[in-house]
Order: C-alpha cells, then structure tokens, then sequence
C-alpha cells in the first residue's frame, strides 16, 4: 500500500509516542549520519563561520525528510569546500514513532476492513517533533564558502514540512567582501 501524504503527520497533536521497548516493529531509521565533513576541526573551533537552519513553525519532521536535507546540504557544501572544509550537523533525532490504520480498498473491502474500530494503526516511520525555533542543521565553514553554505540550507530549507530561517551564528565580522 502507497505511503500516506506527509500532511497528515505534519502538525503536532497528542501525547509523543516514544517507547520503543514497548512497541514491536518500529522501522529503522533513515538518517546515516547525524555528523558529515571534518568533525575534528569543528569541534575544536578550526571554523571562522558557522549558519544555522531554524524552524519557524512547530511540526513534525519526517526521518525521510532530514535525510532528504542532509543529503542535498551535504552534496551542496562539499562540491564547493571540498571533503575537509567543513562541518555540517542534524541537531534533531526523530524519536515520536508514526502510526497508521491503513484500510482495505477494492472489492469486498467492507467485509475485510474493521473500519475505524480499534484503530491504533501500525507503526509506519519515525518524525522529530520540532518547535518553533529551534536548530534543525547547522554547518561551519571559512569565509569563502558563506555563499554555498548559505544555498546549502535553503536548498535542506525545501525538504521541510515548514518555512525555516537561517542565521548567521559565528563570523559576521567576515561576511562583508562576500555578499
């Protein structure tokens, strides 16, 4: 059966469904790497400039959808800086596990579905419940690099069921012969 739209999922509502101990057949995860570039340098401040991708709504982030964003970031930022010029970090982890009651279509599906009785669904993926203004990406790179990491987040920004801002954490000092 075809995956449903995302914007069923999209909005925060109820209790967060977390307890994976007491839950059977929760999907794994799609994100690989929750840190990709040169994470030694990054975490010893080698970096003069760091932007930060902010959500601007509260919602649910698919895992399908951050792996989307680090994927096209990463792509975005290492054809320009290269594999050691910079630092790109996911700073959520999807943890609410996503549930649907799929239902029999066709045929002789009223006879097969139960309907909406007893409709607690089957666990279907996993999303970061994210609030408003929160960090969702950030990446540290040098100053000659500002322009590709800048269209790096925007293009992680399209992946993401909600309008997100990026800020300019570190280096503003640097920015002006590069605008």
């Amino acid at each position: 059966m075809a995956r449903k739209p995302a914007k069923m999922y999209r909005r925060l509502k109820g209790q967060a469904f977390t307890r994976r101990k007491y839950i059977g057949g929760v999907p794994n995860n799609r994100i690989l790497t929750f840190h990709v570039g040169n994470r030694v340098a990054a975490e010893t401040d080698q970096f003069l400039m760091e932007l930060n991708l902010f959500a601007d709504e509260s919602c649910q982030i698919r895992h399908t959808a951050l792996e989307a964003a680090r994927v096209i970031s990463n792509a975005t930022i290492r054809s320009a800086a290269g594999m050691q010029g910079y630092a790109l970090r996911i700073h959520t982890y999807p943890h609410h596990i996503l549930r649907e009651n799929k239902q029999a279509t066709g045929a002789g599906a009223d006879r097969v579905s139960q309907g909406m009785r007893c409709a607690f669904g089957k666990n279907v993926g996993t999303a970061a419940r994210v609030k408003r203004g929160q960090r969702v990406i950030s990446i540290k790179f040098s100053p000659e690099h500002y322009l590709e990491a800048k269209d790096a987040l925007r293009k992680a920004s399209m992946k993401f069921p909600t309008p997100c801002t990026t800020r300019l954490i570190k280096g503003a000092e640097h920015i002006k012969g590069l605008v």
